[in-house]
């Protein structure tokens, strides 16, 4: 198969203004309405969260190193693995595709001069950070123990004062999730260009429309239930806590109802990133565009109804065990269907090997591991063997870190160019992507062998027959950070020294790619116009063949 084509040609001269060139004072971005603008203060402040997250992360794998508890104590263990939990789960991995790539590409994507509501946009923005504050106080505090789940009773009645506090910055954080999702809507339906029609839409615009609808319905809910702790907590209400007269059980129903939306909230914008990456370097339209849309929406209603498979265990009756267990089976029948369309639109493509594209391969694989796995988890007398066990561990991570994140490095390395108007060095993104895959692989893999094994999740010590496999496990996450990091490297280093990147260097399909790199305040010069479907590649369009995107040629350069 042939590498994929590159457009070698880009304009000359004088760079028209951008969104970046529009002011350089800290107040000119703190007060921006530019979705551009604020989608680059949602990935500052998501690197941060991330860091914090992933030095939690880094405890927990260092004390586990050996089976006796010798680094942190059992209180302080628990604190670590709840820290990591509630920052990658609400300040990362959920806002993460939405607030940055999503705020950054709708409107581009839809031919729209911005978002439907720009100060919504912003404040959304100021909501989140009002959040992490909140969550950077716990950590001040002394953090939590109740585990990112904030399970009653244990939030309400055995652990430390710091849960108000920390159930208090996620209750924020939905507000910020929620005005985005209104936001994405209300953008879709009213910002798209002449004969943008609802099938004519990117299946990354796809991806942002159904995930917002899913925000918007899942997370009141999720707010509600962290309400009650709050007011149980803090008021002495009896709802959760039985010795008060309290249902624990009731809290779970309202987490689950909220939390596997939640997962759908992570990874369906996951599937509009890999969708754009695939029939770009397949230089293929994707296969089964209508399904790949059908799939979607039947994603977003039909996670609502399977949050029971989750309390398997907690005295469910055998006939609402069958229920959701069937359900489990039924959603992950569209996640087969878009594995099985991005498979075939590989089939006969010119398929290029860039930095963008080993991610997407990467979260095919990682992603494809997590779905058949969360079937074993769907059946009944499985899950009631590894619920609490390292499987589960295993399995969430192969969705939401090996997937989610595999997908949002495989987006900005793909639309890094169109961002900054930078190039970065390919070799190095390469090397990046392939380390990604093998590291998270030799982390979580070991999980699942433990979870079989009945290794329970959330010990701090543990029998040393375990001791191999948490060593694998703490060896490969230590590979999994490098590469987690090295990216962050040399996208910073293009910012100053990256070649200039042409208009378009993949040569992809898209109005995005008909404007100007980075684009200017207001997207487009003139309102553009659709004529076709998206992701039309024709034979005179595949040009001359390279492995990399070309830079923007400079003035007086020769071909």
């Amino acid at each position: 198969m042939s590498e994929v084509a590159f457009d070698p040609t880009a304009p000359h001269g004088v760079h028209p203004p951008s969104y970046l060139t529009a002011g350089h004072t800290l107040r000119s971005w703190l007060t921006t309405t530019d979705h551009k603008r604020i989608a680059i203060l949602y990935m500052l402040a998501l690197t941060l969260f991330f860091f914090i997250g992933g030095i939690a992360a880094a405890l927990i794998r260092l004390e586990l190193f050996t089976p006796a508890g010798d680094l942190l104590t059992a209180e302080g263990y628990n604190r670590a693995f709840t820290l990591h939990g509630v920052i990658m789960v609400w300040f990362f991995l959920v806002p993460s595709i939405p607030v940055t790539l999503g705020n950054f590409l709708v409107p581009l994507m839809i031919g729209a001069e911005d978002m439907a509501f720009p100060r919504l946009n912003l404040l959304s923005w100021y909501i989140f950070m009002a959040a992490g504050l909140l969550a950077a106080f716990t950590i001040l505090a002394g953090g939590v123990e109740t585990g990112w789940t904030f399970y009653t009773p244990l939030a309400t009645a055995f652990a430390n004062g710091n849960v108000l506090a920390a159930a208090g910055a996620v209750f924020v954080a939905g507000f910020s999730s929620i005005a985005t999702g209104v936001n994405l809507i209300a953008t879709i339906h009213t910002q798209r260009a002449p004969g943008m029609t609802w099938f004519r839409l990117p299946l990354f615009v796809w991806g942002m429309y159904t995930v917002s609808i899913v925000i918007v319905l899942a997370t009141p809910v999720l707010a509600m239930a962290l309400l009650l702790i709050m007011a149980e907590r803090g008021l002495g209400l009896p709802i959760f806590d039985p010795a008060h007269g309290g249902d624990p059980l009731l809290f779970q129903h309202l987490f689950w109802f909220y939390s596997h939306p939640a997962v759908y909230i992570m990874i369906l914008p996951s599937f509009g990133v890999i969708s754009e990456l695939v029939t770009c370097f397949a230089r293929r339209r994707i296969f089964g565009y209508e399904f790949m849309v059908y799939a979607m929406a039947w994603i977003s209603i039909v996670g609502f109804l399977v949050w029971g498979h989750h309390m398997f265990v907690s005295g469910m009756s055998s006939y609402a065990s069958l229920v959701f267990s069937f359900l489990s089976f039924v959603v992950a029948v569209p996640s087969a269907i878009k594995v099985f369309n991005w498979t075939f639109t590989f089939y006969r493509g010119e398929i290029g090997f860039a930095a963008p594209m080993l991610y997407a391969i990467g979260f095919i694989g990682l992603f494809t591991v997590g779905g058949l796995t969360g079937l074993f988890l769907a059946s009944v007398p499985v899950d009631v063997h590894v619920t609490d066990t390292y499987f589960v561990v295993a399995h969430f991570h192969y969705i939401m870190v090996g997937g989610a994140v595999s997908a949002f490095y495989g987006g900005l390395h793909f639309w890094w160019p169109k961002i900054t108007g930078r190039l970065y060095p390919e070799a190095w993104a390469r090397f990046a992507a392939v380390l990604m895959f093998f590291g998270f692989a030799f982390t979580f893999t070991p999980m699942f062998l433990m979870g079989f094994l009945g290794m329970p999740r959330r010990y701090y010590s543990y029998p040393a027959e375990f001791q191999i496999w948490h060593v694998l496990a703490s060896a490969g996450a230590l590979l999994l950070a490098f590469a987690y990091l090295l990216p962050m490297a040399y996208l910073a280093w293009s910012l100053r020294w990256g070649r200039r990147a042409g208009d378009n260097p993949w040569q992809a399909t898209g109005l995005e790619w008909s404007t100007t790199s980075p684009p200017p305040p207001h997207n487009f010069a003139t309102m553009p116009r659709v004529a076709e479907g998206p992701y039309l590649y024709h034979p005179a369009e595949t040009g001359p063949q390279h492995g990399q995107p070309e830079p923007e040629q400079k003035q007086g350069d020769h071909p």
